[in-house]
């Protein structure tokens, strides 16, 4: 047994290793992967080709790439600035409703897109001038438009969420619902804090437009406000499934951008599709090295001596989340939420039924608890992203989110201990249990 933690240690540190000397996580998890396979153990090396090819021929991902291609979509075309227009007019003119108009847009685009890093490029890239030209303290704007893209896979649809369940084989619709009340949550409690900064620091105030110019950003932006509402109506409903809704949403968008906005053309349409096409095959790349380090793992059986390691220590499922949280939000310092949702689901997963934990409820925790590491340093995405669109190092922009990343924690906290809070809408139409 000695030698056997000896190998998982080392095994451990390699994997670690080759992170930090900037290979790729999909490339270091693949090489662990092959030298745990062929230096430490003696099992076919073919086992592990049949798990990489196994992993990309999964029906699941279908609905991924298609919401990977909707959200370019939307990015290219002028959905976007509809968006940005109708949450700008009903909130804009409030103490801190432009700041306020950025997190509903996040929200409202993460509604369709499924990805926190295209909700920061496209509501990024558009609100943090706004807002710095009209009088918005810096730090304030660069904290917000950094923090508030984490609704682009808290609120669903959620790339994340679709690959947790694709592993745990929970109800996508369910593990949905989930999301609803605490990207709410999020919304509204970055929203009191933009009106409390707002105040204290006097920002400028925007006059409040008439009922007919807020009616006449309604109608402008009617067509973009109908795609969340296709998409939830669509799946919740019964009309079609998770994949169909991806499908249709991404023929919605199209007609919408070609023939209403007339914002694209056939030039347009090949670009987004190529682009689209590119950044799912990064994705599938992703999955197949996540998942044949899994392989190593589970023919290793280490969930199975990690569970039961746990158990022996720890007796309480309220310790036991603290720490798993504690955990999460570490892991996603360093690795991507896709890698990490692949390798670390089917280590917690027996776990949850020895402490009587909802999957799906655990599901939304870990979806939240990565989200939070693209926030988090050293290598959280979103702050390098808003960094370079404001010409601001790493650290500046890491002091700038603390307040909304000490909301977003002390939301996880009540989350965590509270599970009837995200399960209350799979419950009412599911009958989750």
């Amino acid at each position: 047994m000695e030698g056997s933690t000896s190998t998982y240690i080392t095994i451990g540190l390699i994997m670690l290793g080759l992170m930090f000397t900037t290979i790729p996580v999909f490339m270091s998890l693949f090489f662990t992967a092959v030298i745990g396979f062929v230096v430490f153990q003696d099992y076919p090396i073919i086992m592990l080709a049949q798990a990489l090819f196994r992993s990309m021929d999964n029906f699941a991902l279908v609905v991924v790439l298609f919401f990977i291609l909707c959200g370019n979509i939307m990015t290219t075309g002028k959905i976007v600035d509809k968006l940005i227009r109708v949450a700008n007019a009903f909130v804009g003119w409030m103490p801190g409703g432009l700041g306020m108009a950025g997190v509903v847009a996040c929200a409202l685009f993460g509604a369709i897109s499924g990805s926190t890093v295209a909700t920061v490029v496209a509501i990024g890239g558009f609100m943090i001038p706004a807002l710095l030209e009209n009088g918005y303290d810096e730090s304030y704007t660069v904290g917000v438009m950094t923090a508030s893209p984490i609704l682009g896979i808290v609120i669903p649809p959620s790339i994340s969420m679709i690959l947790y369940s694709m592993i745990t084989n929970d109800s996508l619709e369910a593990l949905f619902m989930t999301g609803f009340v605490p990207g709410i949550m999020i919304v509204i409690a970055f929203c009191i804090y933009s009106y409390y900064i707002a105040k204290k620091k006097n920002f400028k105030l925007l006059p409040k437009p008439p009922a007919k110019e807020i009616l006449a950003a309604f109608k402008d932006g009617f067509w973009a406000l109908m795609l969340p509402v296709l998409i939830f109506g669509g799946i919740f409903s019964g009309a079609f499934t998770a994949n169909e809704a991806a499908v249709v949403a991404c023929m919605y968008a199209f007609f919408v951008e070609i023939f209403i906005h007339k914002s694209m053309g056939l030039k347009e349409v090949y670009k987004v599709t190529v682009s689209s096409a590119v950044t799912s095959a990064s994705l599938l790349i992703i999955v197949a090295g996540a998942t044949c380090f899994g392989k190593y793992l589970t023919l290793e059986q280490i969930p199975s001596i990690i569970t039961e390691a746990v158990i022996q220590h720890i007796q309480s499922p309220w310790v036991f989340l603290l720490i798993v949280n504690i955990l999460l939000l570490i892991v996603g310092t360093f690795m991507d939420i896709i890698s990490a949702t692949l390798i670390l689901t089917p280590i917690f997963i027996p776990m949850l039924h020895q402490f009587g934990i909802n999957s799906i409820h655990f599901g939304l925790l870990m979806t939240i608890n990565l989200g939070i590491g693209y926030i988090t340093p050293p290598l959280g995405v979103s702050l390098f992203i808003t960094g370079a669109m404001v010409k601001r190092d790493i650290i500046y922009v890491t002091k700038a989110i603390l307040p909304f990343l000490l909301i977003q924690i002390a939301i996880l906290a009540i989350l965590t201990y509270i599970p009837d809070i995200s399960l209350f809408l799979p419950k009412l139409f599911y009958g989750i249990k």
